[in-house]
């Protein structure tokens, strides 16, 4: 009997224990945006609830295994570009959208701020039909509220590789070289200047 009552009890919370974890279980997706210095897009996001994790990466060109070197040269075609983790039960899509194109220059197509070339422009990379639609309507969204035309694309992505181990949490790892950078680069004076009160506070 005590056996039996043992392996019961023991039955009942093996069932709560998965119940809760299906509760808690994380609805992760994954988003690709560009915008510039890929260390503070990942700065930026990172300080986002509901990201779980991001890489700073190069997408969007035809060199397979790019180095930084060769993607800032120029003629790789590739972006520096932040492939965002996030649960989609704690923050959404359009969420993400939504302070993307408030924290970067979407009228400049030549590059993003003190950076210039092709592998600083701006562009959302779509992983899914749907993420294309939802972002179509955002950028719409923003640019009425803008008055400006939005020159950033949205295409669909492609193969995302991941830059380098030191870009990686740069802000974390050199803080004061990352701060230096961003403040004499101009990107929030510049965002704060296109959008007002609107602008996303970078970090």
């Amino acid at each position: 009997m005590r056996i039996s009552r043992h392996i019961s009890h023991l039955f009942i919370a093996l069932v709560f224990l998965a119940s809760a974890g299906a509760v808690h279980a994380k609805n992760i997706q994954t988003a690709i945006f560009a915008g510039g210095c890929f260390w503070c897009v990942e700065s930026d996001f990172d300080h986002i609830k509901g990201v779980t994790a991001t890489t700073s990466g190069y997408t969007g060109g035809t060199t397979n295994n790019p180095t930084y070197k060769q993607v800032t040269a120029g003629g790789s075609g590739h972006y520096e570009a932040v492939q965002i983790q996030f649960d989609a039960d704690v923050v959404s899509y359009d969420q993400l959208l939504h302070a993307f194109w408030r924290s970067v220059d979407v009228v400049d197509a030549g590059g993003q701020f003190c950076d210039r070339g092709e592998s600083y422009r701006t562009a959302v990379f779509a992983t899914t039909p749907q993420q294309a639609v939802t972002a179509e309507a955002s950028r719409a969204q923003a640019q009425k509220e803008l008055g400006q035309k939005i020159v950033t694309p949205i295409v669909m992505a492609g193969k995302f590789y991941a830059a380098e181990k030191y870009h990686q949490d740069y802000y974390k790892k050199s803080p004061l070289k990352y701060k230096f950078y961003r403040s004499r680069c101009g990107r929030d004076q510049r965002v704060k200047q296109l959008w007002g009160d609107a602008a996303f506070k970078g970090s």
